[in-house]
């Protein structure tokens, strides 16, 4: 049961910064001019839904170990937050560059969660690892894109 409640906690999050992005897609995020390095619509979705899958697992992971208390899952649940609030900036606001400020923010939530995860379970932290990486690329991305774009 726990595993599913991650699972619909990590999707619902999903869902929501989706809820954000899907409209902005064709009528502003299409005419911005972007690095050629920036990967096409299509893998987006994909992407994140093994990111948010493996993260949800890595929560379940923690969670089961010490407990819903734990300071971890409340970074967790942080880094979550400020991920959907990446895509309301980006997208519902189109602003690339308060995108950018919060992007900054959301890396540091994750590395800390990452840590936390870490120190309680190794396989927890790894499970994140990937979402850092991609998190990292996605903040050079909106960087490029803030900067080409003023």
């Amino acid at each position: 049961m726990r595993l599913f409640i991650c699972i619909v906690v990590c999707l619902a999050a999903a869902g929501l910064g989706s809820f954000f992005t899907t409209p902005a897609l064709r009528p502003w995020y299409a005419r911005l001019n972007k690095p050629r390095w920036t990967p096409p619509n299509r893998l987006f979705g994909p992407v994140w839904t093994l990111l948010f899958l493996a993260m949800a697992v890595a929560a379940w992971l923690v969670w089961s170990k010490l407990g819903l208390t734990a300071a971890s899952l409340r970074l967790f649940m942080l880094q979550l937050f400020l991920n959907v609030g990446w895509s309301a900036l980006f997208f519902r606001l189109r602003s690339p560059r308060w995108a950018f400020c919060e992007i900054v923010i959301l890396w540091i939530a994750i590395l800390a969660t990452l840590i936390g995860f870490w120190s309680a379970m190794p396989a927890a932290g790894w499970l994140l690892l990937p979402y850092l990486i991609w998190v990292s690329y996605a903040a050079a991305l909106n960087f490029s894109v803030w900067r080409r774009n003023i």
